[in-house]
């Protein structure tokens, strides 16, 4: 199924704003990191497992372990983030 990823503030500035992937029906948030950081080098330094990150589902902010659904937003951003 096709998912819409979003990168927000450092994250954004290593892979740009974003990206629609192809992600296994009942993936997880964390699943779908997990398989981002897999594709690159970028990816895997950006979104890298050490780093803490906040994530967001269709725009309401979730943990990792929440379902993704087809033609979902998906946004990856640092837990604190400027104006």
């Amino acid at each position: 199924m096709k998912v819409q990823v979003r990168y927000f503030a450092s994250i954004r500035e290593v892979l740009g704003a974003g990206e629609a992937i192809d992600v296994l029906v009942g993936a997880t948030v964390g699943e779908v990191r997990d398989q981002l950081i897999a594709s690159s080098p970028m990816h895997a330094t950006a979104l890298a497992r050490g780093k803490a990150l906040r994530c967001a589902l269709n725009q309401s902010l979730c943990e990792e372990s929440e379902l993704v659904i087809a033609d979902a937003e998906l946004a990856f951003f640092p837990p604190v983030t400027g104006g």
